[in-house]
């Protein structure tokens, strides 16, 4: 499997090259040449994560080095809880738990996966690498996790200062070591820009050995992938037919997390209709609307980590569907506003006494909307992030506290340090 750029199909490199890089020369994302075809009723519902992205990722890694350790990357990366809980409340519904990871959010699952690729590349020369991530909330913490103390690893992780929770705050500054935490006096949408420049210089590069962890890395994509392969082969059994297709509705962001649900879907898995779900920034919203893409900058909202005005994913969803329009391909986008998010967190609770986090909430709204307009089939909703992340938002509306998860718990725990950073590319360089 080769790998190209989103703006140039000519360039070719290697799964190691596409990892390292992180982006390709001409600021493109990479993309593989083709994708898979799989049968889904070839992978048994009862595997667990490891043993199905073991299968569902070996073609992206053939011919490669990594290909013979693709077993032991799955086992250590993603061997973490995946419970899919039904939700009787909304009929045939259920939602897939996705913060069940050492920093509660879905981000976990990739952001450990990569740091093994990246880990197994480099070899005994151990030339140092310095993985740049922007986030809007939770990659920062999941990418700080999965390379902390990694020998020949320094994290440098870029957050909008102000616009992130308390808790994700204190979760970035807190594991110190080869971890470095800038609080950029910006958007996400500034931090993105920044790394990207630093990205695309090829000084710094060489310097430091550059790399990313951002969801514009296909390291962080792909094993997104097989977590949906998973969560619709075991429901596609449950539900004993073919015809039973199951829509899924993902709380959405820089669309990384999205785009893997749609991947899986075109690589066969039993997956029907995609919802993306959104808050305020309505960017795609707009577009599948019938708007013209026009990427803006982000709005603050309750839904913090998704935050984002210009997807960066969104120029691999264009390339997905270069030779058709992406509106027809049975993907669809609602914008949630702040007072829908509060009434949906505090009517789930009421419910179902289930706590949910701001983005899970955009989700559940989209599923009631979706009920509501006669939609009576199979559902599944992506919950990414665990409540306790945004207590400041959810106990105000429940009037009680969120349990910690222990591994939350631990790191609030720990003293937290940040160093402010101006949004200008001069000072990231001497940062770096």
């Amino acid at each position: 499997m080769l790998y190209s750029s989103t703006r140039n199909p000519d360039l070719r490199v290697t799964p190691e090259q596409a990892l390292q890089a992180g982006l390709a020369p001409d600021g493109g994302l990479f993309v593989p040449n083709r994708l898979p075809a799989f049968d889904f009723r070839a992978i048994s519902p009862e595997v667990s994560l490891p043993e199905c992205a073991s299968q569902v990722l070996a073609p992206f890694f053939a011919g490669s080095s990594l290909a013979e350790h693709l077993e032991a990357i799955c086992r250590r990366a993603l061997d973490l809880p995946l419970p899919i809980t039904a939700m009787p409340e909304h009929g045939a519904a259920f939602m897939l738990e996705l913060f069940h990871g050492p920093t509660a959010a879905f981000k976990d699952f990739a952001a450990r996966f990569l740091a093994a690729c990246l880990a197994a590349l480099q070899g005994r020369e151990r030339r140092p690498q310095t993985v740049l991530v922007a986030t809007s909330g939770d990659t920062g913490a999941a990418v700080a996790a999965a390379f902390h103390d990694l020998p020949g690893f320094r994290v440098v992780i870029l957050y909008p200062d102000g616009r992130v929770s308390a808790r994700q705050a204190h979760q970035l500054g807190a594991f110190g070591g080869n971890v470095e935490a800038l609080r950029v006096q910006g958007s996400f949408d500034d931090c993105q820009r920044l790394a990207k420049l630093a990205l695309n210089d090829p000084g710094l590069v060489e310097r430091h050995g550059l790399t990313t962890a951002n969801s514009i890395s296909i390291g962080r994509l792909l094993p997104q992938i097989s977590y949906y392969a998973l969560a619709s082969t075991r429901l596609a059994d449950r539900a004993d037919t073919d015809a039973a297709l199951l829509d899924v509705i993902v709380p959405t962001g820089n669309l990384g997390n999205a785009l893997a649900c749609i991947l899986a879907r075109e690589m066969g898995f039993p997956i029907g209709q995609v919802h993306l779900a959104t808050n305020a920034n309505r960017t795609l919203h707009d577009y599948f609307a019938g708007a013209r893409y026009q990427g803006r900058d982000g709005l603050r909202t309750l839904a913090n980590a998704m935050d984002v005005g210009d997807p960066s994913n969104f120029e691999r969803l264009a390339w997905l569907y270069r030779d058709q329009d992406p509106r027809d391909a049975g993907i669809h986008a609602e914008s949630v506003d702040d007072e829908t998010i509060r009434a949906r967190i505090r009517k789930e609770f009421d419910q179902s006494r289930r706590m949910i986090c701001p983005h899970t909430a955009c989700a559940m709204e989209v599923l009631d909307g979706l009920r509501k307009n006669g939609h009576d089939g199979p559902l599944l909703v992506a919950a990414t992030a665990h409540p306790a992340k945004f207590e400041g938002v959810i106990e105000p509306i429940l009037g009680q506290p969120v349990p910690l998860p222990p591994g939350l718990e631990e790191l609030l725990a720990r003293p937290a340090t940040a160093t402010p950073l101006a949004v200008d590319f001069e000072a990231l360089r001497q940062a770096l």
